[in-house]
């Protein structure tokens, strides 16, 4: 990685410091926190400050369902990743391929996953925001996995957040706040890990942060630099792939028994027959023990300068570099059938993800009389390179395709030649996001009070999405010769349209069938404004707001396939292939609206508050990559894949308290809610009925209600406890059918119920949109989670504690009902089967010992070693589970100063 020089004089004064505390820091808008308080010695809670409403507040002040952990808490929960704290947060779900793969999910509003490739092209924007400091992080099913050193806190906010944090926040937000330079206090702290995961390899990880004040009172600069490595735990086990009779894909598979003849020339009483002389492909150059470890690196460089009392300016500078080798999901059964054991796979191509990115933020404070301003933008930069290995799709219809030919054919012939089925896919992507945000505050003591400001954003994603499983010969000169003489066919290499693509206008290699060169993005504009009164001072209070959007929507490029007239003919002359030009479709749209919330405050008493919240939320639209006429019927194609999806909306009313008792000494907070889910935007992958590529649509209305419930207490000086839990009852409202909409024929306007499946005649059409009453998908009924932490002081001025905890997910569903079941199915034709993924409890523990300026402890994750699986799918048409990561014990050992 690449480092200006001045952060290069910072990390090497960085190599002999680390710091993970909160409570140093000070930030530009407001002085630093309170420091946290010592639990041996004093009997409070205390309280910690968020700007949850773009305003200093204490946590138990925000009329919202929200959490928030300190950096002190973080670190004594050993919370480095969004995987760590998950277990904490009672109310969200994640559904993960592996680090930083995946979508974040609030109170089970989901449509189900459906997997990472073409994603960047394809998946919708995610409805749960992500922000690090001010500056947006999210991304279509790949909200950044932001590495959690040097935090001042982590806010969770649950429900609609659109007034104030804009569309990608329409279920809530997570937001990662970091420590700010402080601007009188040289300090810092090293910190180091090591550890065993049981049935893998060793995990290391290494940290420091250093605070230095370069004028004291006026500048000071503040840097982080990380390093972490865990090790692998999941064995790619040797194995093959070897075609069969039932292979989805199987030219014989749909000759009926009257005249079929198996390629050996034998009648058939069946009409399977396997193909003769198929090569076994075998795993041999990739099986390895423990093939997927992930490592993180980064550094954080940021400068405070304090102009005077009422104006700063802090500008910081990140980067953060993930490598995650291997795989991180198992298969119960490998490709030829054979049961695999827990935390096994047998895949055939190398795999790996890398994530990279840089992010420039910057913010100026300041007054102009009593009004204070705050000017904050930042830009990030995003690099992936994704490999996995997609095998198994060979079986079915489009892997046959383009893995055997006969005669002048693709996918047929008699008898045919099968080539080797071993298949990936390689996906690269580049993002730019560039945030401008101007707001205003009038003071906080004041009766009546408003926020208010203007916000721009351009969100840019670049991606190159190949799906290399061409093992039919590229038209090489030999090759095009033979062909031509009568031998063996061959497919030419494909390019792109001239002047559509977006990164890489060459010819694709040789095992490229299929892929997508393109560009996706948006421009937005809002303006956003809320007002608040006391009508009682202090303890009745009324706030009005809303937010003005204005979304512009583009996606350009193509989607090419080496089809039928790419047989037989020189490599780089088939351009583009079977598909269609994404800048010919004129994939344009714009969207505007204004997005509300309403709250009441009634403070009983200075320790309890109740509180009615009324939020509204919002997601853009988003396109299709092409357009295709699907769903044949007896009369012929009954639907056309629409070009675009339309934005859904959420509206949540919800009641809450906040309530402390005994003298800070006992928190309890909890909130009912009701909220409502229209014009869900979902997402179809049927490739026997709905065409072989995936495509989205406005569907069904869903409904949630829910309570959730926190609490914390001091039992003694030394002793607290903690937990929190929520109960969902979520379900689809309606029933919508997929209409058929192509005009002039028999099924315009009317619901498809029949469709023509290849060598199975008329069938029956299951409404893809799910049935009313029935449950969403990763919408577990409850969570919950317990721990507690006892601190106590030894002679000699030592500090000991010791600490315990549980987390329960309840059971839930990948994909929405109606989705077809993947119980028992052995080779999938669709990567949208519904699995339910059965409910788990995981147990954590430490102890540790600190005096002074140093701390050491014991720590344990994941205790009974459970395999349950976070992301049960067949995206790589075969069923797969990302399990929970194995039992991890570890000691760490920190040194402040």
């Amino acid at each position: 990685m690449k480092i200006n020089p001045i952060t290069c004089a910072v990390l090497a004064a960085l190599a002999v410091a680390r710091v993970s505390y909160a409570d140093e820091a000070a930030t530009p808008a407001a002085p630093p926190p309170a420091p946290a308080t010592d639990a041996a010695t004093v009997s409070t809670l205390g309280s910690i400050t968020v700007t949850a409403q773009h305003a200093n507040e204490a946590m138990q002040d925000v009329p919202i369902t929200m959490q928030a952990f300190s950096g002190t808490t973080l670190q004594q929960l050993h919370v480095d990743t969004f995987d760590d704290i998950i277990r904490y947060l009672p109310n969200v779900t994640f559904a993960e391929n592996g680090p930083g793969q995946g979508n974040i999910y609030m109170r089970g509003l989901s449509t189900g996953f459906l997997g990472n490739q073409s994603s960047a092209s394809i998946a919708p924007f995610p409805n749960v925001a992500v922000y690090l400091d001010e500056q947006s992080m999210q991304f279509p099913a790949r909200n950044l996995d932001v590495y959690m050193v040097d935090m001042e806190r982590v806010e969770v906010l649950e429900g609609p957040q659109g007034t104030l944090f804009g569309g990608g926040a329409q279920a809530g937000a997570v937001r990662y706040i970091t420590n700010k330079p402080n601007l009188d206090k040289v300090g810092g702290n090293v910190e180091a890990s090591t550890g065993i995961t049981t049935g893998g390899r060793p995990n290391n990880s290494a940290s420091a942060v250093l605070n230095l004040p370069i004028i004291p009172g006026t500048f000071a600069v503040r840097g982080v630099i990380y390093n972490d490595h865990r090790g692998g735990y999941i064995d790619n086990v040797p194995g093959t792939f070897t075609r069969n009779n039932n292979d989805g894909g199987n030219f014989y598979a749909n000759i009926k028994p009257t005249g079929g003849l198996c390629p050996n020339g034998l009648p058939s009483s069946t009409g399977y027959c396997a193909v003769p002389g198929s090569p076994v492909a075998n795993n041999n150059a990739v099986a390895q023990k423990d093939w997927n470890p992930v490592d993180y690196q980064g550094a954080r460089l940021s400068a405070l300068y304090k102009i005077d009392d009422d104006w700063n300016v802090l500008i910081a500078q990140s980067y953060q570099e993930m490598d995650a080798q291997g795989q991180s999901s198992t298969y119960p059964v490998n490709s030829d059938g054979q049961a695999l054991k827990p935390l096994q796979i047998t895949a055939f191509a190398p795999s790996w993800d890398k994530d990279r990115n840089t992010n420039t933020a910057w913010t100026v404070n300041g007054k102009i009389g009593d009004v204070s301003l705050v000017y904050t933008g930042g830009y990030t930069n995003r690099h992936i390179s994704e490999q996995q290995d997609y095998t198994n799709y060979s079986r079915s219809a489009g892997g046959w395709y383009y893995n055997c030919s006969g005669g002048t054919g693709l996918g047929a012939g008699t008898p045919p030649t099968c080539y080797s089925p071993v298949g990936y896919w390689n996906d690269q992507v580049k993002s730019t996001h560039l945030s401008h945000e101007l707001r205003f505050s009038t003071p906080e003591e004041n009766r009546l009070r408003a926020i208010g400001g203007l916000y721009y954003e351009d969100f840019k994603i670049l991606d190159d999405m190949n799906f290399n499983y061409k093992t039919i010969p590229s038209c090489t000169p030999p090759n095009l010769a033979s062909a031509v003489a009568g031998g063996a066919p061959c497919v030419a290499n494909v390019v792109p349209y001239p002047g559509t693509a977006q990164m890489d206008p060459s010819v694709r290699g040789d095992s490229t069938a299929f892929g997508e060169d393109e560009q996706r993005g948006y421009r937005q504009v809002a303006a956003f404004g809320s007002v608040s009164y006391d009508i009682i001072p202090e303890v009745l209070t009324a706030t009005a707001g809303t937010r003005y959007y204005h979304y512009s929507e583009y996606q350009r490029g193509s989607q090419y396939s080496t089809g039928t007239n790419c047989v037989n003919v020189p490599n780089g002359q088939c351009v583009g292939g079977d598909a269609t030009s994404m800048n010919a479709e004129h994939l344009d749209a714009s969207y505007h609206g204004f997005k509300s919330r309403a709250n009441l405050v009634w403070h009983i008493t200075p320790d309890a508050m109740v509180y009615y919240t009324f939020s509204q939320g919002f997601r853009p639209g988003a396109f299709n990559r092409t357009t295709k006429n699907v769903a044949k019927g007896p009369d012929g194609p009954q639907y056309r894949k629409p070009l675009s999806y339309a934005p859904d909306s959420l509206t949540n009313n919800e009641i809450g308290f906040k309530t402390t008792f005994f003298d800070d000494r006992l928190l309890l907070n909890g909130s009912l809610y009701h909220m409502k889910w229209d014009n869900v935007q979902m997402q179809f992958f049927n490739p026997l009925v709905l065409g072989n590529t995936t495509f989205g649509v406005n569907g069904p209305n869903y409904k949630v209600d829910g309570i959730e419930l926190q609490f914390e207490g001091r039992v003694t000086d030394g002793l607290t406890l903690m937990g929190s839990g929520s109960y969902n009852k979520s379900k689809q409202t309606n029933s919508p059918c997929l209409v058929g909409n192509i005009p002039n024929t028999p099924s315009y306007g009317a619901c498809i119920t029949q469709v023509v499946i290849a060598g199975q005649g008329l069938q029956p059409f299951e409404n893809p949109f799910g049935a009313a009453g029935s449950v969403p998908a990763f919408s577990p009924r409850s969570q919950f989670n317990l721990r507690a932490r006892y601190d106590w002081t030894l002679n000699g001025g030592y500090k000991a504690f010791a600490m315990a905890g549980a987390s329960h997910t309840g059971s839930m569903y990948n994909q929405p009902a109606t989705y077809p079941s993947g119980e028992g199915v052995l080779y999938p034709t669709t990567v949208d089967l519904r699995y339910l993924q059965e409910g788990y409890t995981t147990y954590d523990a430490s102890v540790g010992i600190a005096k002074d300026a140093w701390d050491l402890s014991l720590y344990g994750t994941n205790l009974s070693n459970s395999h349950a699986s976070v992301f049960t799918s067949s995206a790589q048409f075969i069923k797969s589970e990302v399990p929970l990561r194995p039992r991890v014990v570890g000691v760490k050992f920190g040194f402040k100063f």
